[in-house]
């Protein structure tokens, strides 16, 4: 649970060959630098804010220029906490954040680009479902058109002609900060699939959906294997950021299929969650499971000829950040605690199953179709408890927000079991949201599972590492360096008389929660965010 930091590690051995990688995320860029054998070195993160454009309801921007910036501020932090020299980096890739796209001019110049979050595109979405062609894409690329390219395009053809007309060139997040670096534009199948324009199926962009949506076929770049070698980094680049010129430029993909990557995610039917800004709980097969009821997504792994299914907890690290920026800092300054995140767990883990009649309603289960979010809430606090209050009493609160996230993340692993036809026998939890002790056993009594952590909790960032040396050669594929980089540093069993009380938590849990988008879908509440293409409640009304 704790905020990345720069580890305390031995120094890279003479001659082993370290690689670099950038994840741009929802909340925050990082970059990391890792040795032949997958240990971290250094890492350096920068948070950031996705504006909205006051001009349209739903939109959320991804400033180029400003996350570049950022980026490069990161690789040169990362260099410097590593002490190495830039020549001693033998190459780089990059992760992101899905559904985020960037579109250039004729010179390759970006001119509009949004995060995965953006939501502007209501109408069109809607009109993509009242003409079928939602339920087209859908059974092709395997999600809804809620955050995804068609309905995206759409709305730039009706509110900015000049951007549609002008476009030459579209990426996704991360393809553009290997853009950035190489000046080369490509996309691997796991970034390119989460624009919902490819077929699933066939692992590539689909002819016949770009076709109907009226796109020139020309604007999408070529996809290329994970592990493969784009290019260098050019010269602009290296005085931008402190690389040097000429260095590899790997491909890398999807943060989520990468994180499932750098956790030993390389065989059909493994299970795991991936806990960061977002949460992901991801089931891998050896063929594209379509949800029928348009609930789940699928998207192409990085390891060829595997699927991922994916359910998706919204902003539950956001929701973390939020309590401990909002409610802990002063607490943790007077602590004299230098890492806040452990103060919370440390009170979080005073408190005991089910917060004491806490509940915090931060993600509602998902549903592609109907993809609409509540504000984040918190239920059952009573100021007459002397419990409730002080310390404890914002123990029971972030513990309240655990619990959230993995109650969940248990209702996605059960819509999962209902598609594969499979159980798992153990669940793989990275990213992190993994880093602490509390979290871990939760997830364990509320799954009844054995929950496996591994040694990297930035396992996106291992997984890109993967890419990259694979690339240089260390391995023949990304997925023999996973086999040899992945260890386990511990396995949490699940207490059995925890698990029990949690099985009627977790239902009184999804009850209140089922009762809070009630109040949205009737416009009693206002929502927190919500898909392009679903329909909207009433008006706001408030009654006596």
């Amino acid at each position: 649970m704790s905020a990345p930091t720069s580890p305390a590690q031995a120094a890279p051995r003479a001659g082993d060959r370290c690689v670099m990688t950038i994840d741009a995320g929802t909340g925050s860029c990082r970059a990391l630098i890792f040795d032949s054998k997958g240990l971290v070195l250094s890492v350096a993160q920068r948070e950031w804010s996705l504006a909205a454009d006051p001009r349209y309801e739903g939109s959320a921007v991804f400033d180029t220029s400003q996350a570049w910036r950022l980026i490069g501020q990161c690789i040169r932090k990362a260099l410097d906490l590593s002490g190495l020299d830039a020549g001693r980096i033998a190459a780089v890739t990059a992760s992101s954040m899905r559904e985020g796209m960037v579109l250039y001019d004729a010179e390759r110049r970006e001119i509009w680009a949004c995060p995965n979050i953006d939501a502007r595109a209501r109408e069109e979405a809607e009109q993509l479902v009242a003409d079928g062609t939602a339920e087209m894409i859908y059974d092709s690329g395997g999600d809804w058109v809620g955050i995804i390219s068609p309905a995206r395009f759409r709305w730039i053809a009706r509110h900015e002609p000049a951007v549609f007309e002008g476009t030459r060139h579209m990426s996704m997040i991360s393809d553009w900060v290997l853009f950035r670096l190489s000046g080369e534009l490509a996309t691997d199948r796991s970034c390119g699939s989460s624009s919902g324009l490819f077929d699933l199926a066939r692992g590539e962009w689909s002819a016949a959906v770009i076709e109907r949506l009226e796109l020139p076929a020309a604007i999408f770049p070529q996809i290329r294997d994970a592990g493969s070698v784009l290019g260098t980094v050019t010269t602009g680049a290296a005085a931008e950021t402190g690389l040097r010129a000429g260095t590899p430029v790997v491909v890398g993909g999807a943060d989520t299929q990468l994180a499932l990557l750098g956790s030993g995610g390389t065989k059909a039917g493994q299970l795991t969650v991936v806990g960061g800004t977002f949460w992901q709980t991801a089931w891998l097969a050896d063929r594209p499971l379509i949800d029928p009821a348009r609930r789940l997504r699928t998207l192409c792994h990085v390891v060829p000829d595997l699927w991922m299914t994916e359910g998706i907890g919204f902003l539950n690290g956001l929701a973390m950040r939020w309590l401990r920026d909002v409610v802990f800092q002063s607490a943790a300054a007077q602590s004299e605690m230098i890492d806040c995140y452990a103060a919370m767990e440390a009170l979080a883990a005073q408190a005991p199953a089910g917060a004491s009649g806490i509940f915090a309603l931060v993600s509602d289960v998902m549903h592609a179709r109907e993809w609409r979010q509540a504000p984040m809430t918190f239920v059952g606090i009573d100021v007459t408890r002397p419990e409730h209050e002080g310390p404890r009493g914002r123990g029971l609160l972030a513990r309240a927000v655990q619990e959230s996230a993995v109650f969940t993340a248990l209702a996605h692993y059960r819509i999962l079991q209902e598609l594969s036809g499979q159980t798992a026998s153990e669940l793989v939890f990275c990213g992190g949201a993994s880093k602490g002790r509390l979290w871990p056993q939760i997830m364990a009594d509320v799954f009844e599972l054995p929950v496996k952590i591994p040694v990297v909790k930035e396992t996106t960032s291992l997984g890109a590492a993967c890419c990259a040396l694979a690339a240089v050669g260390e391995y023949r594929s990304p997925a023999e360096a996973a086999g040899a980089l992945v260890r386990w540093e511990n396995v949490v069993e699940p207490d059995a008389e925890t698990a029990v009380r949690y099985r009627s938590i977790a239902a009184e849990a999804a009850a209140l929660q089922q009762g809070l988008m009630r109040w949205v879908r009737e416009g009693r509440l206002r929502e927190m965010w919500r898909a392009a293409g679903v329909a909207g409640g009433r008006e706001l009304k408030i009654e006596n």
